[in-house]
């Protein structure tokens, strides 16, 4: 879905025809009761794209109070999303890196309430 900066709130992007293209792609990775994990992947790096993609098919971030209304159920400082990894060429060896990184404390902690 086309993104572009939204019409009525400057500070905000939304799905718009004449934005500019964006694609996100999605795997479930766990469902729970109202919320589900996901592993998503962008080929395009948009501003603020997978909250706005997430946000447009009423599935909002947990946390994001931009484009999820201000709904904030579990009271985390942030959004619930992660980096688990990059990639990328480095810029002086041209070797292809790769850096991962462990899920923070808060996020586990509010996967094991959800688990419960």
């Amino acid at each position: 879905m086309p993104i572009a900066r939204d019409t009525k709130d400057r500070k905000k992007m939304s799905v718009s025809k004449t934005g500019k293209n964006a694609v996100t792609h999605f795997k479930v990775l766990k469902r729970y009761d109202g919320f589900t994990l996901l592993e998503i992947k962008i080929d395009t790096g948009r501003t603020h794209q997978i909250r706005v993609h997430m946000s447009e098919i009423k599935h909002p971030v947990v946390g994001d109070m931009v484009y999820s209304n201000g709904k904030n159920p579990f009271g985390v400082e942030g959004q619930m999303l992660h980096a688990k990894s990059i990639e990328f060429m480095h810029p002086s060896t041209n070797e292809k890196m790769k850096v991962e990184a462990p899920l923070p404390k808060y996020f586990e902690e509010v996967l094991k309430k959800l688990s419960i």
